[in-house]
């Protein structure tokens, strides 16, 4: 079967499921984007560059650069590890255009890119949908998850191109500050999640004197390859991760490395699966955060920004770990908007709540087992920035926080 027959074939305004963040296969997308008049698009972490014209509605669940500003823009708020659920429900797929390796006795490798895709091409599957993949050889070959029978393919499309890279990590003073506080609170045997940044890079490349370190996570980037050259990491314990993004160096170290194994979305991102690793610690960040611990990092103003992507869920299963901590690790200052991350209230959807500690660059602010008296106490004293605290201390008595 050839493209341009397999399209043919589709439904009016069919639901298009394509590989995101950063391995979207950009020559395929741009055959379907011309063969088809409207369609519904579903990316995550859409990157720019995704057609945004009339006829193409952007569908996502974790808003990327390439949607964000859209008018075109359907965002359906989910926790990460619930779309595979939504495939098989609301969003049924039509058609899932994959990238991929070559394919190696009967298969091929989702190789970076893993995430939500093995549902998306489950679904599509049973209602008789359409699977293509774009072949690239310089995809990176991985395993678990990310292997997929060549009988689940509809069509092969050949486009070899550099996958894209990640500029190197500039760690800066508040950074680095951050990341060492939470490095403090890790110790040897932790099994860690974090995502890329400044922030968990610095927190990480803190731990290269650690040892029998594990790695569960839903994304991944140089920082680990860091604490492997090291040998901080439990090298008998597979690296768990659904996608991961960096250097040319990580990707040819990540290929065909058997240590390293990709895992679907339902897997990394189960609050129960999560909460079954030893001291299981989870680092994200937050666009603010109030004096209630409750913490925004989806919106800005009411417009979507990102999403509830992984935060929820790693949240929810660090706290259940035993010995398990989840930091939201960020500046006590926003460098672009000029004001203080710490908020008397949010005026925006909740992200996630019930985190073990606030971390700033300005200190800890020790929050799970307090009341919320104290945890607002620590948050002014240990996380604010101190040209807002006295300003924090008056709300909070209008809260009745103090």
């Amino acid at each position: 079967m050839d493209l341009a027959h397999a399209l043919a074939a589709l439904p009016a305004d069919p639901r298009v499921v394509v590989t995101g963040n950063h391995a979207t296969p950009w020559h395929t997308l741009g055959l379907v984007d011309e063969a088809l008049d409207s369609y519904r698009l579903w990316a995550l972490n859409g990157q720019p560059g995704l057609p945004d014209r009339d006829g193409v509605v952007l569908e996502t669940s974790f808003v990327g650069p390439g949607q964000r500003r859209s008018g075109r823009l359907s965002y359906l708020p989910s926790r990460l590890s619930m779309v595979p659920k939504l495939f098989g429900t609301a969003l049924p797929p039509d058609l899932v255009v994959l990238h991929t390796s070559r394919p190696r006795d009967g298969q091929v490798s989702l190789g970076v890119e893993v995430n939500v895709l093995p549902a998306a091409i489950e679904a599509a599957r049973r209602r008789g949908g359409l699977v293509v993949a774009q072949v690239n050889d310089q995809m990176p070959w991985t395993y678990g998850d990310a292997l997929l029978d060549l009988d689940l393919v509809d069509v092969l499309v050949e486009a070899d191109a550099p996958l894209p890279s990640a500029p190197a990590s500039v760690i800066d003073e508040h950074s680095a500050r951050i990341g060492a506080l939470v490095a403090e609170r890790v110790s040897d045997g932790s099994t860690l999640q974090a995502g890329i940044g400044a922030v968990p890079d610095a927190t990480l490349h803190g731990l290269t004197s650690r040892s029998g370190l594990r790695v569960w996570t839903e994304m991944f980037s140089d920082s680990v390859l860091a604490l492997e050259k090291v040998g901080a990491l439990d090298r008998t314990v597979p690296i768990a991760a659904s996608f991961l993004f960096g250097s040319p160096e990580l990707l040819a170290w990540a290929d065909d490395n058997e240590r390293i194994l990709m895992r679907r979305t339902e897997v990394t991102n189960s609050p129960a699966r999560i909460a079954r690793n030893q001291r299981m610690v989870s680092v994200n960040t937050a666009l603010q955060v109030d004096l209630f611990g409750q913490a925004n990092a989806s919106r800005i103003s009411a417009r979507i920004h990102s999403g509830f992507g992984g935060q929820t869920d790693f949240f929810v299963g660090a706290m259940h770990s035993e010995g398990g901590q989840a930091f939201i690790a960020m500046r006590s200052w926003h460098p672009k908007a000029d004001c203080s991350t710490i908020v008397p209230l949010v005026d925006e959807p909740v992200t996630s709540f019930q985190m073990t500690a606030v971390v700033t660059e300005q200190g800890v602010a020790e929050l799970y087992g307090r009341d919320q008296r104290e945890q607002a106490r620590q948050l002014i004293e240990h996380a604010a920035h101190p040209s807002v605290r006295e300003e924090l201390r008056e709300e909070a008595v209008a809260l009745g926080l103090m």
